[in-house]
């Protein structure tokens, strides 16, 4: 099977806050180092793409040092936090700008999926944008013609598709988007986080037409997503990018799991670093363990075992009468397991003006085989939204173990364990 992306050595240099180099004697000193043959004086300064930790440079390495290559009719995942360099990448692998150093090697004709209504132009309609993006790929009249039914139909936007698609919603702009970009037969399909624009059913179908088109046709797919259930059922190998570099490559599950491991919900909660914390934070989440019916903190339990969730709140608004704490259980693949309030067991939380306090859950029996558990949480404070992280504030791992009290260890087959009454 051929290579169709060659990416060797690629770096990308941003000046925080500038356009270029920012100023008239920087560009005049990378002309003069240019024509001399020398190397551009502002490689050799920069820092890495940390976004947690306050730079002493202007200058930052976006991407520093990538390099993979891509076979024809591979499914390639890229993950990492926001900020990594995931979007940055795939506007160099579409041409929509360049690399610093470094060389990309693309083999056939792309088609970029990369934020809503790209390629489109907001005061023609939705039939009008076909017949243009499909020419931007270098197709002819003809051959746009005869997808264009397909791609209507795939779009579900028949009703509206002779109106300006300025007047879209964004999930009929991305329905539309996704259709020509996948339908107008490109070698090669670059799909960014946009598909999360979409609802479920449309998701799906998404992800089922990337594979098909995969499988069938032999395209090319590079797609990046922080749904890793998505990355695991569609990916065929996968990326792990962090602070610009590569960060791990190869095996899906491997990368997912390793991913998963350095990106420590402990972590983030201790030190605010979570992407998305919405609420009127008169009430936080401020900790978080798992501990054992001894009162001991635990990172590993087994199936049957009782464990005790302990969330640590800090109390902004001393005025505060009422708590409800929310908490759902989600596996690798954030798919939710469960979920609970506080309220649905009329549990009172009382602040009484303390600053600190302690709320803890006894989960009894673990109902699940081997895996790894991860919690989020959500916190209403007289009954308003006051903390809600978009990620988990925690997680946990589970082996296998005596779930019956028989002395039998049951293997994971399935993702839950049932018990009950024989007669």
């Amino acid at each position: 099977m051929s290579s169709v992306i060659q990416v060797e050595n690629l770096s990308k240099q941003y000046r925080l806050g500038q356009v270029g180099t920012g100023t008239i004697s920087h560009d005049v000193n990378r002309w003069w180092h240019k024509i001399r043959g020398k190397e551009d004086p502002y490689l050799k300064i920069g820092e890495s793409n940390d976004r947690t930790v306050k730079g002493e440079s202007d200058y930052v390495w976006a991407l520093k040092d990538i390099n993979f290559e891509v076979q024809q009719g591979e499914v390639l995942g890229i993950i990492g936090r926001n900020g990594a360099g995931k979007s940055t990448l795939l506007k160099i692998l579409s041409r929509t700008t360049a690399p610093t150093t470094g060389s990309v090697k693309i083999k056939g004709r792309v088609a970029s999926l990369l934020e809503v209504g790209t390629g489109f132009h907001p005061e023609l309609s939705g039939r009008d944008n076909i017949f243009l993006n499909g020419s931007i790929l270098g197709m002819t009249r003809r051959e746009i013609q005869s997808n264009f039914d397909e791609i209507v139909d795939f779009a579900g936007v028949e009703r509206y598709i002779d109106t300006p698609v300025k007047r879209y919603s964004s999930g009929m702009y991305v329905r539309l988007a996704f259709a020509v970009a996948a339908h107008l037969d490109p070698k090669i399909l670059i799909v960014d986080e946009v598909l999360a624009v979409g609802d479920a059913e449309f998701q799906k179908k998404c992800l089922g037409k990337m594979k098909d088109v995969s499988e069938t046709d032999g395209k090319t797919i590079i797609f990046v997503s922080h749904n890793l259930s998505a990355i695991k059922s569609l990916c065929s190998s996968l990326i792990s990018i962090k602070n610009g570099r590569i960060d791990g490559d190869g095996d899906v599950n491997e990368i997912i799991n390793k991913y998963l491991i350095d990106d420590s919900p402990k972590r983030r909660l201790e030190n605010h670093l979570f992407e998305k914390r919405s609420g009127n934070m008169k009430a936080v989440f401020s900790s978080f363990n798992i501990k054992n019916p001894k009162n001991e903190i635990v990172e590993k339990v087994f199936s049957g075992d009782d464990i005790i969730l302990e969330f640590g709140l800090k109390i902004n608004d001393r005025q505060l009468k009422m708590i409800d704490l929310g908490f759902s259980l989600h596996n690798i693949y954030d798919e939710i397991l469960s979920y609970t309030y506080s309220s649905f067991q009329n549990f009172d939380i009382v602040p009484n003006g303390e600053s600190y306090m302690t709320v803890k859950f006894i989960l009894k029996r673990l109902p699940f085989t081997e895996c790894r558990i991860f919690i989020k949480g959500r916190l209403l404070a007289d009954g308003v939204e006051s903390d809600w992280p978009s990620e988990s504030i925690g997680d946990f791992n589970i082996e296998n173990g005596d779930y019956y009290q028989t002395g039998k260890v049951i293997d994971k087959i399935a993702p839950f364990l049932i018990t009950g009454s024989w007669f």
